[in-house]
């Protein structure tokens, strides 16, 4: 299934990965082996190192270690292990045959004993060249900032003394800068090392190509409305710039789409759609009718055909089987002629249709493009473009139309190569106007040049400027025709997922007001019946971390320990159906007075209450207000 290739696989980190992981696949082969090139020369004390500069997108990085393990292992060395910081707190002593004692981090050790062992099958089937001795030893630092500086410098000063016996080859994990080497490691150390550092694909590359994979592609069925692709593109500029995240939002967008819209069951591909159409229940009739697309379709029709659109289930069953073979129509033009757009304004001074494609696709999806002043703005820029910038940029449209197998963008093709060819039989030479004109302009010269082209309207155009203009209007009209906002096709519904407030509060969560949550609401997530409790009520079946919450709340800024403990024993009293008025109702045995202590250390471990100075009997309250 395509939901299955292209989400829940990591098939797209891979992809954009593949050139990166490839080079430092390369690396350990050319210098691990011992098969290094004369160009890079290094002593035989050193140890090569490749600094992989990730970025700041920390959560995607685990999925590109992850891949990167799998690969040496598959392509290069078995002897590769991935170290995290925490891991590697301290030294420990280490003893075996090649390096004696030592100290080393623990979570190398079992790496090192396998390198100095082979198993008797293996050993029949290695040569001498392909002993573990001459098999380089990988080492990953994942997260290279996160390393206690000495820990690093002394296991790297151990190996640097064994680089005869075992081949090192350490790969460091960097998301800020390779100036954070010299920040953690002293010259004496980092002069052990001969680095070479590889940068992967920014956090916003990786972006545009899921976006074009995955929003920007005709099969896929699930489509967004314009406010739901700007809540998951602020959530990725402004939170973690995590393209794994990104990812994980359109697979909730997908689940929630087909969870909360009956009607999902046509937005698959085509044939299976048309399938689903024929076979529709009635009461998935009667939700057509409602839907509001729908309705704006049966009033543009004529009144007979009304009543049978509104009366006829069978006739609806077939008319919807025509609008999906339209919404399918539709999804298939309008991603060409987009690129189409995109690849022309891109280039142009200041973006004025936007710097990426997202952008100007959310522009086309929520109104009419070309009743913008930005689209007129490019329209102008676009008019006095030189012919050789012209001639590039219909070039590259003509490749995207290519692939695009309609009717209608094969016709869109032809006519934009008859327009090429045309303009390339043009001379050289153009009368009557100065060669300066098409020379390729700039931010300086573009207002002087947009005021001497007012200037010339009433001039005649000679043959360029005539082709020209009509290249332009050619790709004026394929914008209204094809780049019309998804609201006006019918049953547009039933796959567009625009449920943005949804997605926001699933996704973009508060950490405190879901705690708060549920700790004044205890029955919503433990199902169970005991602890339902009007408002204002505390039950003593709850949690003792709830019930400590609920009598917080009742305090102010400085809380009394034992007036807590107090109060928290007459709660917990009443579960044991003792008498509220009775002397034993103020009494507390150990296991009570533990149960709340443990339920006060809960309290300042969520950040709610901590110690303070000026009463050693009492607790600051941190926050105020509750859901």
């Amino acid at each position: 299934m395509f939901l299955d290739k292209y989400i829940f696989s990591q098939v797209i980190q891979d992809q954009l990965n593949k050139k990166i992981l490839d080079s430092l696949a390369e690396f350990i082969k050319k210098h691990g082996l011992g098969c290094s090139s004369d160009v890079w020369r290094q002593r035989a004390s050193e140890i090569p190192t490749a600094a992989l500069m990730l970025g700041v997108n920390v959560p995607d990085h685990a999925m590109t270690f992850r891949s990167l393990c799998n690969l040496l292992q598959d392509s290069v060395t078995p002897f590769v292990v991935s170290v995290h910081a925490k891991e590697c707190a301290g030294v420990y002593f280490l003893g075996c045959e090649t390096f004696q004692i030592s100290t080393l981090p623990i979570r190398i050790i079992g790496l090192l004993q396998k390198c100095t062992q082979v198993s008797p099958e293996r050993k029949e089937n290695l040569t001498n060249n392909d002993l573990p001795q001459s098999l380089p030893v990988v080492v990953i630092f994942k997260y290279f900032e996160a390393f206690n500086s000495q820990v690093l410098q002394d296991f790297i000063l151990i190996c640097s003394r064994y680089t005869q016996e075992l081949p090192f080859v350490f790969i460091f994990g960097i998301a800020t800068s390779p100036s954070a080497i010299q920040h953690r490691l002293p010259h004496s150390v980092s002069s052990l090392l001969c680095i070479e550092v590889f940068h992967s694909l920014s956090c916003t590359q990786h972006l545009a190509s899921v976006f074009d994979k995955l929003i920007l592609n005709s099969q896929f069925p699930l489509k967004l409305s314009s406010r739901v692709i700007q809540v998951l593109v602020g959530i990725f500029l402004y939170h973690d710039f995590s393209v794994q995240n990104f990812v994980k939002g359109l697979q909730f967008s997908m689940l929630e789409h087909f969870n909360s819209q009956p009607l999902s069951v046509l937005c698959c591909q085509k044939q299976e759609a048309l399938l689903s159409a024929k076979t529709l229940s009635k009461q998935n009739v009667e939700r057509i009718r409602h839907l509001p697309s729908f309705m704006r379709y049966v009033e543009t029709q004529e009144p007979q055909e009304q009543v049978r659109l509104l009366t006829n289930d069978e006739h609806v069953k077939e008319v919807c089987q025509k609008l999906l073979k339209n919404l399918h129509k539709y999804h298939k033009n309008y991603y060409p002629v987009l690129q189409c757009l995109h690849s022309l304004t891109s280039s142009l001074p200041k973006f004025p249709l936007g710097k990426h494609i997202r952008e100007l696709h959310v522009s086309c999806i929520e109104k009419n493009l070309w009743e913008t002043e930005e689209y007129d703005s490019a329209l102008q820029l676009l008019r006095i473009l030189a012919k050789d910038e012209l001639v590039a940029a219909l070039r590259k449209c003509a490749e995207i139309l290519k692939s695009a197998n309609t009717k209608r963008m094969q016709n869109a093709l032809q006519q934009l190569e008859d327009f090429i060819g045309r303009l390339e039989t043009l001379e050289g030479k153009l009368d009557s106007v100065s060669k300066m004109e098409y020379q390729r302009t700039d931010l300086f010269q573009l207002q002087k040049t947009l005021l001497e082209k007012e200037s010339r309207r009433t001039k005649r155009m000679n043959s360029f400027e005539v082709l020209r203009s009509q290249v332009i209007d050619f790709i004026d009209s394929l914008v209204r025709e094809y780049l019309t906002p998804a609201e006006f096709q019918p049953l547009n519904e039933v796959c567009y997922y625009s449920s943005s407030g949804v997605l926001r509060q699933r996704l973009n969560v508060t950490p405190r007001t879901s705690i708060q949550a549920a700790l004044s609401h205890p029955f919503y997530y433990l199902k169970n019946a005991s602890l339902k409790t009007d408002a204002g009520t505390i039950s003593s079946a709850a949690p003792d971390l709830c019930i400590v919450y609920k009598l917080h709340l009742e305090c102010g800024r400085l809380i009394n320990l034992y007036d807590w403990l107090e109060a928290y024993v007459t709660v917990m009293s009443a579960a044991e159906d003792q008498d509220t008025d009775s002397e034993e109702c103020g009494q507390y045995d150990s296991l009570k007075h533990a149960r709340f202590i443990q339920a006060v250390s809960e309290m300042e471990f969520l950040g709610f209450v901590k110690s303070t100075k000026q009463k050693t009997d009492h607790v600051a309250r941190l926050t105020w207000g509750g859901c």
